[in-house]
C-alpha cells in the first residue's frame, strides 16, 4: 500500500492529515471535555442546546434498553419497525407541522437518501456550493446534472436554473444554516424562484433545527415558510444531542421515500433506546425555550466580544462563529495555542472548507455561562497573539 503511504506523506507535509484524539465529556462540568489530563471549554462541539448529558434522556434510554433490547435486528421494512418507531414520526410530524415524518440513521444517509429518490438521469439539482458534503455526495450518486451556484448568489442560482430549464426534475436543495459559516441561506428567494421555476425545495436543518423557531423547528418555521418547502431534512446530533436524522414532508414524499430512499431501505433501524432519547429530547426542544433564548443570546454576545477582540468573526446570529486564519499551519498553531489556553477550538482545514480558507470554528452552547464565555475570548485573545493570527 505505497500508495497510500505515498498520499498521507502529501497530507501531512500540507498540514491536512487527520487523526483521531480522544475526547470525554468532564463528569460534572457542563460544557467542558477532557482531552489528555486537561478539562478544556468546548467551543467545538454541536451540543447546542446542552442536552447530551440531560438525565432525562439517559433515564428514556435505560427503560427503552430494558423493554425492548439492545437493537432492533432488522430493517423496518422486516421485522425492526417497533410500535415506538411510528409514534416518534408523529409526534416529529405534528411538530413539524407536516403530514408525515421518517427516521434515517444518520443526517449522511438521509440526504443521500432522500436525493437519489426524488432525482436521477435526466434531471438536475441546484445546490449551494457551500452545501455539507453529504448533500454533494447524495447529488453525485443520484447521476443527475449537479449545478452548484455560488454561496448565496441568487442570480447565478436563477442563471443555472434557466440553462437546465429542459431538465425532467428540477431540485433545489440547500442547508438552512452553513455549518461551517454560520450564516444564513436566502431561503425566501429561493422560495420565490422555486416558484418561478416549477423545482423541488429540500432544506438541510441540521444546524438550525432546535435553535430557531417558535418550538424549535428549525429557520423556515422562524420565517414562516415551511409550507414552501417541499421536503425538510433535520438531524438528532446536533441540538437534539443523540443520534440519527428525520424528513419530514406530504404523506405521498414520505411513501415515497419508504419504497426509493435506498439508505433507509437496506439499513438496520436505529436501536430502540435511541428512538426513546429521541422521543424525550423532543419534549425538551420544544418545552424548554430559555435555552433556545440563552443560546441567541450567548451567539450575539460572543461574536461581538471576539469582533471587540480584534476578531473577524463571521456574518450571522447562529451559535456557529468562525474566526478564518487562511493556512493549515496558522489554523494548527491558533488551535493549539488555544488548547494552551485549556480552550477546545479544532482547527477546520480543507477539504471541509475551500483552500485558503481554513479556520478555527467555535460552536456555542446553552450549556455555556456569560462569565465563561467573556473570560474565553481574552484567552481566545491571548492565543490569537501567541498564534500570530491576531495582531498585538
Amino acid at each position: 500500500m505505497k500508495w497510500m503511504a505515498d498520499e498521507l506523506g502529501l497530507l501531512a507535509g500540507d498540514s491536512l492529515e487527520r487523526t483521531l484524539i480522544d475526547s470525554t465529556p468532564a463528569q460534572g462540568s457542563p460544557g467542558y471535555m477532557v482531552r489528555g489530563d486537561r478539562a478544556l471549554l468546548n467551543l467545538s462541539s454541536n451540543d447546542y442546546l446542552g442536552l447530551s448529558g440531560h438525565p432525562a434522556i439517559a433515564e428514556a434510554m435505560r427503560d427503552a434498553l430494558t423493554a425492548h433490547g439492545a437493537g432492533a435486528g432488522a430493517s423496518r421494512l422486516v421485522t425492526g419497525n417497533r410500535p415506538i418507531y411510528g409514534q416518534l414520526e408523529g409526534a416529529l410530524a405534528d411538530w413539524q407541522s407536516s403530514e408525515a415524518a421518517l427516521v434515517f440513521a444518520n443526517g449522511y444517509m438521509a440526504n443521500v437518501g432522500v436525493i437519489g429518490a426524488l432525482v436521477g438521469r435526466g434531471d438536475a439539482v441546484f445546490s449551494d456550493r457551500l452545501n455539507h458534503a453529504s448533500i454533494v455526495d447524495g447529488i453525485a450518486l443520484s447521476r443527475a446534472e449537479h449545478a452548484r451556484y455560488r454561496h448565496n448568489d441568487m442570480e447565478h442560482l436563477r442563471h443555472l436554473l434557466n440553462k437546465h430549464r429542459d431538465a425532467r426534475r428540477k431540485l433545489i436543495v440547500t442547508d438552512a444554516v452553513f455549518s461551517m459559516d454560520g450564516d444564513r441561506a436566502m431561503l425566501g428567494e429561493l422560495v420565490q424562484l422555486k416558484r418561478e421555476h416549477g423545482a423541488m425545495l429540500m432544506v438541510d436543518e441540521a444546524h438550525s433545527g432546535g435553535v430557531y423557531g417558535p418550538n424549535g423547528e428549525g429557520l423556515c418555521h422562524s420565517l414562516g415558510l415551511h409550507d414552501e418547502v417541499d421536503v425538510h431534512m433535520g438531524t438528532f446530533s446536533k441540538s437534539f444531542g443523540l443520534y440519527g436524522a428525520y424528513v419530514t414532508g406530504s404523506k405521498i414524499v414520505i411513501r415515497w421515500l419508504v419504497n426509493k430512499a435506498r439508505p433507509f431501505i437496506y439499513s438496520t433501524a436505529l436501536p430502540p433506546a435511541i428512538i426513546a432519547g429521541i422521543a424525550e429530547a423532543l419534549r425538551l426542544v420544544r418545552q424548554e425555550s430559555r435555552r433556545r433564548e440563552w443560546l441567541a443570546e450567548a451567539s450575539r454576545l460572543f461574536r461581538a466580544a471576539l469582533r471587540e477582540a480584534g476578531f473577524q468573526a463571521g456574518a450571522g446570529d447562529s451559535p456557529i462563529v468562525p474566526v478564518l486564519v487562511g493556512g493549515n499551519d496558522a489554523a494548527l498553531r491558533f488551535s493549539s495555542a488555544l488548547e494552551a489556553e485549556e480552550i477546545l477550538g479544532v482547527a477546520i482545514r480543507p477539504p471541509t472548507v475551500p483552500e485558503g480558507t481554513a479556520r478555527i470554528r467555535f460552536s456555542l452552547s446553552a450549556s455555556h455561562a456569560e462569565a465563561e464565555l467573556l473570560d474565553a475570548v481574552r484567552r481566545i485573545a491571548r492565543a490569537g497573539r501567541m498564534a500570530g493570527v491576531l495582531k498585538p
